[in-house]
């Protein structure tokens, strides 16, 4: 986690770890003014093969071994942007995307529910009033003829410290309907990103 003033503790970039899908590159651009930016990349590996992995397919028919998944989430002063980008999955192909409250694991259940900056006290949320793109994360992508798509969600509101561990890509395009708002389908991969909450500013 990156703590500290922005324009000190974000200055340098962090350590680069191995690009495989156990340990991702974690990459720090030097900061303008009140800005923080953090990006982490890997490839994905078979959760059951892996399960320790940050980076894993739990579908490799969509999401196949080796693909790759870069996100960047931007820190200011009026809130945050988080950016999806992937490649070598199936093409022509629309994937619900969401950020969730915990780290990937062998099983697509461990990474939790999804994120909520207001938290729906009935779970798992379907009730569009908490499910929906203003309250939660939603980076739904869509590839194109080579596989490769990206997405991004703007927010005025930042994650709160240690709440939000990954993204999540779903067989389909995130549903808004009443008692199915925030569902995409099974998860068919997942990223372990330990996103940073808002950083003090100098």
């Amino acid at each position: 986690m990156v703590t500290g003033p922005a324009t000190a503790a974000m200055a340098a970039a962090l350590a680069v770890l191995s690009t495989t899908g156990a340990s991702p590159a974690t990459k720090a651009a030097p900061p303008t003014q009140g800005v923080v930016q953090v990006t982490r990349a890997a490839s994905f590996v078979a959760a059951e093969r892996h399960p320790a992995a940050t980076a894993v397919t739990y579908a490799p028919d969509l999401v196949p071994e080796g693909a790759g998944v870069r996100v960047r989430q931007q820190l200011d002063d009026e809130g945050m942007t988080v950016a999806l980008a992937v490649h070598g999955l199936e093409p022509d192909h629309t994937f619900g995307a969401h950020v969730h409250t915990r780290p990937c694991g062998p099983e697509p259940a461990d990474a939790g529910p999804h994120y909520q900056h207001v938290v729906d006290p009935v779970q798992p949320s379907g009730d569009p009033a908490y499910a929906n793109p203003w309250n939660e994360v939603w980076l739904d992508v869509t590839t194109g003829a080579d596989g490769t798509g990206s997405s991004q969600s703007r927010k005025t509101w930042t994650f709160r410290p240690g709440e939000a561990r990954s993204v999540t890509l779903h067989r389909h395009q995130t549903r808004s309907e009443r008692g199915e708002a925030g569902f995409a389908g099974e998860t068919v991969a997942c990223f372990s990103v330990p996103f940073v909450p808002r950083a003090p500013m100098a």
